[in-house]
């Protein structure tokens, strides 16, 4: 049986160091890195998402960064769908794929990917679902109302996903049970994935969190949020709940000080960090290194092409 091929994964919370770290394994080992974040796959939201810069990117190609409009929901499914044929097509060119990011749900789609439930299906309600997502509005009307009986699929589908969305509903007319509360069989991903997550001491990477913010601020951030919610993007949207922006809303509509705003968007990014670490120890198979240590690229690297620690 042919082998399948090997993703990198690096993956750490936020200000852990990934992006220099990921352009040295880059560089040295022909890779093309693919975005594992959440909120860098927007446009316009730079400063916010700490989204690394044409320098700091070193000619390095970078993949599924500024592939979403902020105004539109983005699914965890249309990220494994878009990110498998980013991997797709850097291994056809010889090319190693390098994921890099914080955010844990992409990982856990991408190593586990879901069929779609155990039901049997039902032609006829099938039938009178898609002819429904044909009608004005119509995609949007069954979204919600899956979020309406199962939200938890409905926040991990997008609402252009209408074969998954009309298929949850399918299963929740048939059994009246929520998809996300059915037996799920796993899909067998096409590749195989080897992670690596950093880490350091909390008060390090506290303190890493708040200079990361003053910067952030000085780069302009207030003004990144204000020119987003000027082109039109609802204060409400998906992408502006992210942090860095739900914070900075209420400042500009007057409702707090900026003194706040920072203390809050300081708070949610350490509380944040921590989540992402509870995340990522639940993952299995995973080399921890801490990235303030000296030897923290050999171990990475040993990792990711040998399977071993060091």
């Amino acid at each position: 049986m042919e082998q399948k091929p090997i993703c990198w994964v690096l993956a750490g919370p936020t200000a852990s160091g990934k992006t220099a770290l990921s352009i040295r394994l880059a560089k040295e080992h022909n890779c093309e890195i693919i975005c594992m974040d959440s909120m860098q796959i927007y446009r316009g939201m730079t400063i916010g998402t700490a989204k690394p810069t044409p320098s700091e990117m070193e000619g390095i190609p970078h993949h599924m960064l500024d592939v979403a409009d902020p105004g539109e929901p983005f699914s965890v499914a249309m990220y494994q769908q878009m990110a498998e044929a980013a991997v797709a097509d850097i291994v056809a060119r010889g090319n190693q794929p390098l994921f890099v990011g914080g955010t844990g749900l992409y990982l856990r789609a991408l190593r586990h990917p879901m069929a779609m439930g155990m039901v049997t299906g039902d032609e006829k309600i099938r039938e009178v679902l898609e002819h429904e997502a044909e009608q004005t509005d119509g995609r949007f009307k069954l979204h919600q109302r899956l979020f309406e009986v199962d939200p938890d699929t409905a926040n991990r589908l997008h609402v252009n996903d209408v074969r998954r969305v009309v298929r949850a509903l399918e299963v929740y007319q048939l059994t009246g049970v929520p998809f996300s509360k059915q037996p799920q069989l796993e899909a067998e991903s096409p590749y195989q994935y080897r992670v690596a997550s950093l880490t350091m001491d909390r008060a390090l990477l506290y303190q890493r969190i708040e200079k990361r913010v003053d910067m952030m601020l000085e780069d302009g951030l207030v003004d990144e949020v204000r020119a987003l919610l000027e082109d039109g993007v609802p204060a409400d949207a998906q992408a502006m709940k992210g942090l860095g922006y739900k914070e900075l809303i209420p400042y500009l509509r007057g409702e707090c000080t900026l003194e706040e705003a920072v203390y809050e968007l300081k708070l949610g990014t350490r509380h944040y960090a921590k989540r992402q670490l509870t995340w990522m120890r639940r993952e299995e198979d995973v080399l921890w290194v801490d990235s303030l240590q000296t030897d923290a690229y050999q171990k990475l690297e040993a990792w990711f092409t040998k399977g071993e620690e060091v």
